[in-house]
């Protein structure tokens, strides 16, 4: 018992030694200083109290969009919609994900004699060196075969991403690698023709999970119940170029408008709600594994879609009773110029300067950095779409989420509204499994902390 003592006594002498805060209250201090990095092209937006609501002799908008004064915590919120060409990535990084683990999965599976399979060699799983492993990892792998992530079909190891994939069907180097490629992501041969091999967009899923926050923190139960997955076709129904449209000659966009790199920074259409979530969640991925690579802990904030108090808050650009993002009340300026891309006079789509929609950087900034607040596409929000939000909903940080409502909050109008849907006050909603021709989206993040200095 006495040598016990000894050591606890040795122990805090030694820690007493070690330590600097002659035995004061100091609280636990990180070993690096943390300072909020402003993603790339986002703006801060600075957070505040605003009234939030119609503030016009607007009768009906005012039934469900009352006058009130509401707070909302700081974030970045991008300067533009998201674009063809950034949407692109996420769909080119899904597409090149499926192939390059079907190629891996197929080469492990042939070669597992030890003969490497013809046309697979460059695309097998990278072997992983026990000698650069941390224990952490040795134990993992040695137990459960993974990394951790048990939900992933590669159990851990780690796909090849250095060997560029064959699409050209005439330099496939081998039938083996032809038959994974064509069953993994071309479409049947029945829906082929002019000799041409498509890829099946379908087959273009993005599968990530989720743990429910809120329903974990208001019921009991294992935090395994409350972990979500979701399924997500990621590529845009380019379709609805002809579909939202009777008797209009719409092909040439149906054809082009995501394909071609002419639209490449227009903003993205033909995306649903989930969509839209599934594109935020693979962002914070996209960050996150590379500050993985670079051995930083520390991990960004969720991108994820605005909150309908934050998006009005955005929106009005720090100009209190504003009618529109740049004041108003008219949607031309001094000069007769068109401040935003919408439907001025019916029929005539084009003497704003556009007919569909325009680049996502056009027109001018609101005087928060943001483009496009107005006009061009309605936006995605996260915010269920109810009559009594502003009646229910908190006035700090306000977000009325029903998960069995979807009905999902738009915002900002689109280029072929009328000005009524451009007010930065005005309420719309779409089903979330809906796509348009009409709707796109930006992202957030939330700015930790309150110090704005470090911007």
């Amino acid at each position: 018992m006495k040598k016990i003592s000894l050591y606890i006594l040795l122990a805090l002498i030694i820690w007493s030694c070690g330590s600097n805060d002659q035995g004061e209250l100091v609280g636990v201090r990180s070993a690096s200083k943390w300072n909020s990095e402003k993603p790339f092209g986002m703006t801060l937006i600075p957070g505040g109290s605003f009234t939030m609501g119609k503030q016009s002799e607007d009768v009906a908008g005012s039934l469900s969009t009352p006058t009130r004064t509401v707070t909302v915590r700081p974030f970045y919120m991008d300067e533009t919609e998201i674009t063809n060409s950034e949407y692109k990535e996420f769909v080119f990084w899904v597409r090149d994900s499926i192939v390059r683990t079907q190629l891996a999965l197929y080469s492990e599976l042939m070669s597992a004699g030890g003969t490497p399979v013809p046309g697979l060699e460059d695309y097998q799983f990278l072997n992983i060196d026990e000698t650069k492993m941390t224990p952490y990892q040795k134990y993992m792998m040695n137990t459960y075969g993974s990394l951790g992530d048990l939900n992933s079909p590669t159990q851990g190891k780690m796909l090849n991403w250095d060997a560029d994939i064959i699409w050209n069907v005439n330099e496939f180097p081998s039938e083996e690698y032809t038959e994974v490629m064509i069953d993994s992501i071309f479409m049947p041969i029945e829906d082929s023709f002019e000799g041409r091999r498509m890829i099946n967009v379908d087959k273009l899923q993005f599968k990530y999970y989720w743990l429910d926050q809120e329903s974990a923190a208001r019921n009991k139960g294992e935090r395994r119940n409350f972990i979500k997955q979701e399924v997500v076709k990621v590529y845009p129904d380019t379709t609805v170029w002809v579909r939202d449209y009777n008797y209009s000659y719409n092909d040439p966009m149906h054809q082009d408008y995501f394909y071609h790199q002419a639209y490449n920074d227009y903003p993205v259409v033909g995306v649903t709600w989930m969509q839209a979530k599934a594109f935020c969640r693979w962002r914070t991925k996209k960050k996150n594994d590379y500050l993985n690579t670079k051995r930083k802990s520390n991990q960004v904030p969720q991108f994820r879609l605005a909150t309908e108090a934050e998006w009005e808050y955005a929106a009005r650009g720090g100009l209190e009773n504003a009618t529109y993002p740049w004041g108003g009340p008219y949607a031309t300026s001094d000069r007769g110029c068109f401040l935003a891309n919408f439907k001025p006079t019916r029929g005539n789509y084009s003497v704003d300067g556009a007919l569909y929609t325009v680049e996502a950087k056009s027109y001018f900034p609101n005087d928060y950095g943001l483009y496009n607040m107005a006009g061009n596409v309605s936006e995605w929000t996260n915010t269920a779409y109810s009559e009594a939000s502003y009646y229910i909903g908190s006035t700090m940080n306000p977000n009325v989420e029903m998960s069995k409502n979807h009905r999902k909050i738009i915002r900002g109008g689109s280029w072929k509204d009328v000005a009524y849907f451009l007010e930065v006050s005005t309420r719309d909603y779409e089903y979330a499994d809906t796509a348009r021709s009409y709707i796109g989206f930006r992202t957030v993040q939330d700015f930790l902390g309150t110090n704005l200095s470090g911007k």
